[in-house]
C-alpha cells in the first residue's frame, strides 16, 4: 500500500521527482531551497524560541489580527527608501514561498521561465503595482518556514508575503498588515489511515510540522495540557512545510498538520491523501514586515481595502483563480472580516 502511494504521488507536481525537476529550473534563479534543513538541534532551538515567546507574549494580546496600523496612501521614510533604489535594484524585496501548490510554487510545467505564481504572488505583484507603479518590479526571494521572521529582521526582505499566520509571538518580532485570509489548523494523512482528525486518532502517530510554525506551538502546547495524547511523536520538525508533505509521501510520517488552506492544496497533488477532520482552529495570514516600517505597514493595508473591493482583478479574482478547485466556489469562509485596527492616527 505504501508502495503504491508513493507511486501515485510521484504522478503530481508535488512528488519527490517532480520536486527535482523544480528544483533543477530554479537553480537558474538561485532561488530552490534543498529538503534538506537544518539540524535537529536547531529545529529544536527554533520550536524552543516560539515555545517561549508565546509564553511571554503579553497578556493582552486576544486579537492579534487586529493588532495593526490604519490604511494610508502616504509615503513615508520606508517606502521612499524603496522607490529611491535605482536600475534593477528599483524593486520591492520580498520573501515567498515556492513549494506551496497554488499559493506561491513554480509550475514545471509553464516552460522555461518557471515564474512563481499563486494567490499569495498575486497579492505581491498588486502591492509592486500600488507602490512602485510596475507589477513586475519585484525581486522574489524564496525562504524556508522557519526564517520568515530572521530574514524581515535581517533586512534581507522588504515584506514577507508566504501564508504567514499573524498571532501573539510573532507581533513581537514584527508588524502586520491585516488579514487577507482566514484559514484553520487541520490533519492531513493517507486515505487509507485510521486517523480521523485532530484528537485521540493520532496516538501513537508520526506527526510532522514545520519547525517554527504555529501547527507546532499548538500540538506542542496541546501535548503539554493533555488535549494531545502523549504518544504523539511531534518530534518530526523540518524547515518547509512541504518537506512534511514529502516525509508523508515517504512513509517518514503518518500525518501532517498545518493551515487548512495548505493541506487542501497538498491533497489536490497528491489523490491518495485527504483531509481528516475539522479545522481546530482559527488563524489568519497577513503581511509581514518590520516593526518601524509604519508607513509601508498602513500602505499595505490600504491596498488590501482596495484589493478586495475590485471584484475584477482583486481578492476574489484570485480566489476563483487559484483556489477553488480546492476550497470550494463559496469563498465566505476564506476571506477575512472587515478589519479592525490598532490605531486610528
Amino acid at each position: 500500500m505504501r508502495a503504491r502511494r508513493l507511486r501515485a504521488s510521484l504522478r503530481g507536481w508535488g512528488g519527490v521527482a517532480a520536486m527535482a525537476v523544480v528544483c533543477a529550473l530554479v537553480a537558474v534563479f538561485a532561488l530552490c531551497v534543498p529538503l534538506s534543513g537544518p539540524t535537529t538541534v536547531e529545529d529544536q532551538a527554533v520550536a524552543q524560541s516560539a515555545r517561549i515567546k508565546a509564553e511571554t507574549a503579553d497578556e493582552d494580546c486576544e486579537a492579534p489580527e487586529k493588532q495593526t496600523l490604519s490604511p494610508s496612501s502616504a509615503d513615508g521614510d520606508t517606502i521612499q527608501a524603496i522607490k529611491n533604489r535605482t536600475g534593477e535594484k528599483r524593486k520591492l524585496i520580498v520573501g515567498v514561498d515556492q513549494n506551496s501548490y497554488r499559493w506561491g510554487y513554480r509550475d514545471p510545467n509553464s516552460g522555461e521561465t518557471a515564474e512563481l505564481e499563486g494567490f499569495d504572488i498575486d497579492l505581491v505583484h498588486r502591492i509592486a503595482e500600488d507602490i512602485l507603479g510596475d507589477r513586475d518590479a519585484v525581486q522574489f526571494k524564496a525562504i524556508p518556514t522557519d526564517q520568515r521572521i530572521p530574514a524581515i529582521k535581517d533586512g534581507r526582505v522588504d515584506m514577507v508575503v508566504r501564508t504567514m499566520t499573524i498571532n501573539c509571538a510573532r507581533i513581537a518580532d514584527v508588524a502586520f498588515s491585516a488579514p487577507y485570509f482566514k484559514t484553520g489548523q487541520q490533519v492531513l494523512a493517507p486515505k487509507s489511515s485510521p486517523i480521523k482528525g485532530y484528537g485521540d486518532t493520532l496516538a501513537g502517530k508520526r506527526v510532522c510540522t514545520a519547525a517554527g510554525s504555529t501547527a507546532y506551538s499548538t500540538l506542542e502546547a496541546d501535548k503539554k495540557d493533555g488535549k494531545l495524547p502523549a504518544s504523539t511523536d511531534i518530534s518530526k520538525t523540518v524547515p518547509n512545510q512541504l518537506d512534511c508533505l514529502v516525509r508523508l509521501q515517504l512513509g517518514e510520517a503518518d500525518a501532517v498538520v498545518t493551515d487548512g488552506a495548505l493541506a487542501a492544496s497538498q491533497a489536490a497533488q497528491d489523490p491518495t491523501l485527504q483531509l481528516k477532520g475539522d479545522a481546530f482552529t482559527a488563524e489568519y495570514y497577513g503581511v509581514s514586515m518590520k516593526k518601524d516600517a509604519d508607513d509601508l505597514v498602513r500602505r499595505v493595508n490600504q491596498i488590501l481595502v482596495d484589493y478586495r473591493k475590485d471584484t475584477a482583478t482583486g481578492w476574489q479574482a484570485s480566489y476563483d483563480k487559484w483556489l477553488s478547485a480546492t476550497l470550494g466556489r463559496d469563498a465566505e469562509k476564506s476571506e477575512p472580516p472587515a478589519p479592525q485596527y490598532l490605531r486610528t492616527t
